[in-house]
């Protein structure tokens, strides 16, 4: 009989809804449960793309014995953690305070009360590797709940004090100015892998958000180290076994330093980062190689991620089915030189083992390889073909829940790549994903919009919108605004910017990860760090900085200032770790800068110096565009024509120049 997980929204809670465990979702009425019968809180938290997740399910989760002596003993809770990524981010600071380490699947046994007592993340079934099974920790921390009690609520009475007195240090006041990045640029040139690109050793991880600030910073200052830095990564990764040579896109991370062999799974916001920083590379350098990646990005992301409901799906799973009826990770990625032969035939087959590195010996497990591209360009027909026999192959499963922060970071990766690369298609998508977060995940009910973090088959999810997802979806709907012309979007971002200063802004600048008036856990989680995507904290400072750029609002300005607080502080000591606020404040010490360009609609000249503008590098540049006396944004007001003719304006710290007519003129005036 299915438990509590049957009504989820969540495909990971869905995952376990057959299981024996009478799993409860994290609400009031568990811990009630919990204090009723005097038992302790089981608390266990993962998501679907997630390897050990599934091992620990099906070796416990999915054992009668197991799950009827958790049943007995404890309150069972499953928590997807892209759902509730303040829960995550609570107790996964306690696990990594407890242990040192932490991970997923985390283990968190707690009172009824939220304090925990005791962490782990894996636990095997039978004792190995100086690991107890997850019986013999059932037993133990059973044990000391009803042999020991005082002890226990003693420890889990300090570990949740500690956890409350831990404060952030907010780095004072002041923004970050020349100096700060600078220091930030020389702590990065520290940690580059001059050999391999990106940054550190193994398990090495695209550094997207760093790649944003080498990016901008070299626009800005003309650095040639900072773009050598950036172009050497991307390339490095576009022709290593981390990208998909033959469908495109990335996987999350590669378990080694040279980029050969991935830990495959595929998320959404990975790909959305790594598909507008190609897009970037390719508006600077001209790059092929940066063009293609992008765009094949793209169109995996559309191809591949995108629902029935217009928005895109959160992962694809590492593990996939066999041919001989087994499940390994990597199976629907790895080639043989056997494999290659029987899809190719014997000359093609050793043409396409050379090109893409695949050896006898093989660089993964089994005598396969990942498929990589050392030198050289593609060759279509190889692709098209492998690529084709691929298809026959079982799929990896698909995690199709919507996030409203991820979906924002693809709506700003479509729109932009469909813009630069004449892809009207792309745009059309991005649109789309956005029309879905307006009619579905915003609510225009309750004083105020309000945000829901995820939905599925375009029902909406229980759980409110935590910061990251008010300001990634403010980001991408500022950027389809200024690819699309439609100041609706710009009006929709103001609505989430300004929940942003009403509900998580704390006193001198800092910000909460959660609203003022959302459910409280033991911390309020708050954290200015990147990790996989940008902090909620970074992207707000960027989505806030530029609406002040497109509205002249003092208040979003402001709010954007005193969150770059922080990255004064961080930015010289910790750059891998805080790149999206580096490039906000790269954006900040270069204006923004502001473009309106204003002519009929249809007319050639309009689209020339709208390209021009959206082909600019200068870091965070507002771009508006409509007729003459428009009210479409607020940049187009007393725009009007010069004699006659389709014109653009640029503004810089409350000062404009003279308007121009000539897209070579406007070049000029955006890269001074």
């Amino acid at each position: 009989m299915a438990n509590r997980l049957a009504q989820a929204t969540s495909p990971y809670l869905l995952q376990h809804a057959e299981n024996p465990v009478d799993w409860w979702q994290w609400e009031p009425a568990a811990f009630e449960e919990a204090r009723r019968r005097n038992v302790p809180v089981f608390l266990s938290v993962g998501y679907s793309s997630c390897h050990w997740c599934h091992v620990l399910a099906h070796e416990s989760f999915e054992d009668a014995d197991t799950a009827a002596y958790m049943n007995e003993h404890f309150v069972n809770i499953k928590v997807d953690r892209e759902e509730r990524p303040d829960v995550d981010a609570v107790y996964m600071e306690a696990v990594q305070a407890a242990t040192g380490q932490g991970g997923w699947p985390m283990s968190v046994w707690m009172t009824a009360e939220g304090e925990p007592f005791y962490f782990g993340t894996y636990f095997p079934p039978a004792p190995r590797h100086g690991m107890p099974s997850f019986r013999q920790v059932l037993e133990g921390v059973g044990e000391a709940w009803t042999g020991r009690p005082e002890e226990v609520a003693e420890v889990a009475q300090k570990i949740t004090r500690d956890l409350a007195s831990r404060s952030l240090a907010h780095g004072g006041q002041g923004v970050p100015g020349e100096e700060e990045l600078a220091g930030a640029l020389l702590g990065l040139t520290r940690d580059y892998d001059e050999r391999h690109g990106g940054f550190g050793g193994a398990p090495k991880f695209p550094p997207s958000m760093v790649l944003e600030f080498l990016l901008r910073h070299h626009a800005r200052t003309g650095a040639e180290g900072a773009l050598q830095m950036a172009a050497e990564t991307c390339e490095a990764m576009a022709r290593g076994g981390i990208y998909d040579q033959l469908g495109g896109g990335f996987a999350r991370y590669s378990v080694d330093r040279e980029w050969v062999v991935p830990h495959f799974e595929k998320m959404l916001y990975d790909n959305a980062l790594l598909c507008r920083v190609y897009a970037h590379l390719w508006r600077a350098t001209g790059s092929d190689l940066a063009r293609r990646v992008a765009l094949e990005t793209a169109d995996f992301l559309v191809r591949e991620m995108r629902t029935a409901e217009g928005g895109f799906a959160s992962a694809l799973d590492a593990d996939s089915d066999t041919a001989d009826g087994g499940h390994a990770e990597g199976a629907f990625y790895v080639w043989t030189p056997a494999q290659l032969r029987e899809v190719l035939g014997d000359e093609d087959g050793a043409r396409a083992a050379e090109l893409y590195g695949v050896t006898e010996e093989g660089t993964f497990e089994e005598g396969a390889s990942v498929l990589r591209l050392p030198a050289g360009e593609p060759d279509e027909g190889l692709r098209a073909r492998l690529l084709a026999a691929r298809e026959e192959r079982p799929r990896p499963g698909r995690d199709d829940k919507v996030v409203a922060a991820w979906n924002g970071l693809a709506i700003a990766a479509l729109a932009e790549t469909g813009a630069y690369f004449d892809r009207p298609d792309l745009v059309e998508r991005a649109t789309e994903a956005a029309d879905l977060l307006v009619r579905v995940h915003m609510d225009f009910s309750a004083g105020g919009v309000r945000l829901a973090r995820t939905s599925k088959d375009g029902r909406v999810g229980a759980n409110a919108g935590v910061l990251e997802d008010y300001a990634d979806v403010a980001e991408g709907f500022l950027a389809l605004a200024a690819v699309v012309g439609e100041g609706a979007w710009l009006e929709f971002a103001g609505f989430l910017l300004d929940i942003v200063i009403d509900q998580f802004t704390a006193e001198g600048g800092a910000l909460y990860d959660t609203a003022h008036d959302a459910e409280q856990l033991i911390r309020r989680p708050q954290d200015p760090t990147d990790n996989a995507a940008p902090s909620g904290w970074s992207a707000a400072a960027a989505a806030l900085l530029l609406y002040a750029a497109h509205t002249g609002s003092e208040a979003h300005r402001a709010a954007a200032e005193g969150a770059l607080g922080v990255v004064k502080a961080l930015g010289p000591r910790a750059p891998r770790f805080i790149g999206w606020g580096l490039a906000a404040a790269e954006a900040l010490l270069d204006g923004p800068r502001e473009v309106a360009v204003v002519g009929p609609q249809g007319d050639p000249s309009v689209r020339e110096l709208h390209r021009t503008a959206l082909l600019a590098t200068a870091p965070g540049l507002a771009v508006a565009v409509g007729e003459p006396g428009s009210d479409e944004f607020p940049l187009l007001r007393d725009r009007p024509l010069v004699n006659g003719s389709s014109a653009a304006y640029v503004c810089r710290g409350f000062v404009c120049d003279s308007p121009t007519t000539s897209a070579s003129e406007l070049v000029r005036k955006l890269t001074n």
